[in-house]
């Protein structure tokens, strides 16, 4: 069976080939009368007497809109593949800030936005401007690079460290301050002394902003309500004020956590052994070799011990 288009320059030709529910389309363009149809019809005739084709499924042609929802979808996927490749591996990510809401920032990784919440962000921000609100700082930084790591990949993300990447539940989360923990934490060392800046104040402890050589505060220590003062502490807010600097020591680092504990007592003598030291002054003349026992039995009792115990044993029935 064949069929040609009027149109001169040109055959569009529907060959019949025996083959059961299948044909062949040959579209061609040749000069006018330069080709005999009937030659042409000789020359395919052929493949009747060939292996018959057997039909196949084949990929359907996509239309414009259906093609760019492919790439769409196969760039989402590679995508979150990496999202949470970064979050295995740990490496930082440099992601560009598109914006904010009310929780956090939104940062952009390739094809995708992830999530900053705000109390991921390094403390640097909030301590370089103090008086600007948390949205007027992340309105601030609204179009520049910020350093993250991924922290969760279930598909969410911003330009920090990947903590989670959930492409599912289209969860993927960021962490600026786990990014800077990478990059100054090998700088602290147990029994260094900074000045800080008190942030947030806890019933349990109090949350301090470490002041590196550079003048930006990078890392954040917690200072525990015991480790204030030396005296007996009620309420910490009496004594600590966001805002406030003080002097901190480094007491302990827990590495896997990201975790530093600070201490403001022990920049100070413990009152009780500076008591201890006057009360019982220490005579170097004496040598401890010379004492004996009746030395030890000459030492007389201070006075008024003695009706102590009598009482304490009246007491308990003695």
């Amino acid at each position: 069976m064949l069929s040609s288009p009027s149109r001169v320059g040109s055959v569009s030709c529907v060959v019949d080939v025996g083959c059961s529910h299948s044909s062949l389309l040959f579209p061609l363009t040749i000069k006018q009368h330069s080709i005999s149809l009937k030659r042409f019809c000789q020359r395919v005739s052929h493949l009747q007497t060939t292996k018959a084709i057997t039909p196949t499924t084949t990929t359907p042609i996509l239309n414009d809109s259906e093609s760019d929802a492919s790439i769409r979808q196969s760039r989402s996927s590679a995508d979150w593949k990496a999202a949470r490749a970064y979050k295995d591996s740990g490496f930082v990510y440099e992601g560009r800030v598109e914006g904010f809401n009310g929780g956090g920032l939104l940062v952009r990784f390739f094809s995708l936005v992830g999530f900053l919440p705000f109390p991921q962000l390094s403390p640097s921000h909030s301590c370089e401007e103090p008086h600007k609100t948390i949205h007027e700082v992340a309105k601030g930084l609204t179009g520049s690079l910020i350093s993250v790591k991924v922290v969760s990949a279930v598909r969410q993300i911003t330009g920090f460290y990947v903590i989670q990447a959930d492409e599912e539940n289209k969860k993927l989360i960021f962490s600026e301050k786990e990014a800077v923990w990478t990059k100054y934490s090998q700088r602290v060392n147990v029994e260094d002394i900074f000045t800080g800046r008190v942030g947030s104040v806890e019933d349990y402890g109090a949350f301090i902003h470490l002041r590196f050589p550079d003048g930006l505060y990078h890392l954040t220590g917690l200072v525990h309500v015991s480790e204030v003062s030396w005296d007996l502490v009620q309420d910490i807010r009496d004594i600590l004020i966001e805002g406030d600097e003080v002097r901190v020591k480094v007491i302990k680092i827990d590495w896997e956590k990201s975790r530093i504990t600070l201490s403001i007592k022990q920049l100070e003598e413990d009152p009780l052994l500076e008591t201890l030291d006057k009360v019982i002054p220490q005579d170097t003349s004496v040598n401890p070799d010379s004492l004996n026992v009746s030395y030890s039995n000459s030492i007389e009792p201070l006075p008024g011990l003695g009706a102590i115990f009598e009482e304490l044993l009246r007491e308990h029935g003695y």
